[in-house]
């Protein structure tokens, strides 16, 4: 099969997603924005960077519960909403899926109860204030709820010290204490000044999860692919800032190593695959 083809044929039931994303949000004046390599593929490619095979946006929790009611309300079913307080094991990020076809990656191959179909993420933006030793402390735990999930999950640990991480988390009743991590993420939520963004659910260092505030502003149109989606008036600074030099192509390893499934189906279930 021509892989650039199948992630191709991918990447166009992705939009098909975003774009029922983006018409709810529009409808109801719901902000998002494209986040991480999804504005880098706007601003570099017009659209997808040609061999990643996912599309990532960022709510605020009060733009995500406001969604959230609104997915309910229509009720699609081409679609379903996947989310990390109904899921077990699962990080703090949804995912609006598609049913009817597969994306099933390598720490979800054993999973018969999670739907896995194609889908696009939508991570939750949380504010900090501009105060670093509280910065360092949001920052560790929620690093500590990344590796709880991950430890409850066939996943594969990348370094010596995660490993020994996640065994620790394996044994430790440590379920209560991610929970209050979890709450505590959310307690700078109401700040109306004196803050940034940030977002640590993830294997984001400290700097590349920390963000100015005025790069989440009011969002502007962004160009991808045929179409138009929301992104910060400032994408280039926030480019730049998360990435450095973000015009350059990675090496071709680093492109191989930038895609996440290891079955894609645009024409059938998940279920198929999953025995």
């Amino acid at each position: 099969m021509d892989e650039t083809k199948n992630v191709k044929n991918v990447q166009n039931k992705i939009l098909e997603v975003m774009k029922y994303i983006d018409r709810l949000c529009r409808s109801k004046g719901i902000t998002y924005y494209i986040m991480g390599g999804t504005a880098l593929g706007a601003v570099r490619h017009g659209g997808f960077i040609p061999w990643d095979d996912d599309l990532d946006i960022f709510m605020t929790p009060d733009q995500y519960v406001k969604f959230k009611k609104v997915f309910e309300q229509v009720n699609s079913e081409q679609f379903i909403l996947q989310e990390w307080k109904t899921t077990p094991n699962y990080l703090e990020y949804a995912k609006v899926r598609m049913n009817g076809t597969t994306f099933i990656e390598e720490s979800f191959k054993d999973r018969k109860d999670l739907h896995q179909g194609i889908y696009v993420d939508i991570m939750i933006l949380h504010k900090v204030p501009n105060n670093k030793v509280i910065q360092k402390l949001v920052y560790y735990e929620s690093k500590f709820v990344t590796l709880y999930a991950l430890s409850q999950r066939k996943w594969k640990a990348k370094s010596k010290s995660q490993k020994i991480a996640l065994k620790i988390l394996k044994i430790m009743p440590c379920k209560l204490m991610a929970n209050v991590c979890y709450k505590r993420i959310y307690k700078y939520d109401r700040m109306k000044n004196g803050y940034k963004y940030c977002y640590w659910i993830t294997p984001a260092k400290f700097r590349n999860g920390l963000f100015d505030a005025s790069f989440f502003d009011a969002p502007v149109d962004i160009v991808f692919e045929d179409t138009k989606l929301l992104g910060s008036e400032k994408i280039q600074e926030y480019l730049e800032y998360r990435y450095g030099d973000y015009m350059k192509l990675p090496s071709k390893e680093e492109q191989k190593a930038a895609v996440h499934a290891m079955i894609y189906d645009t024409q059938k279930n998940y279920t198929e695959y999953i025995k």
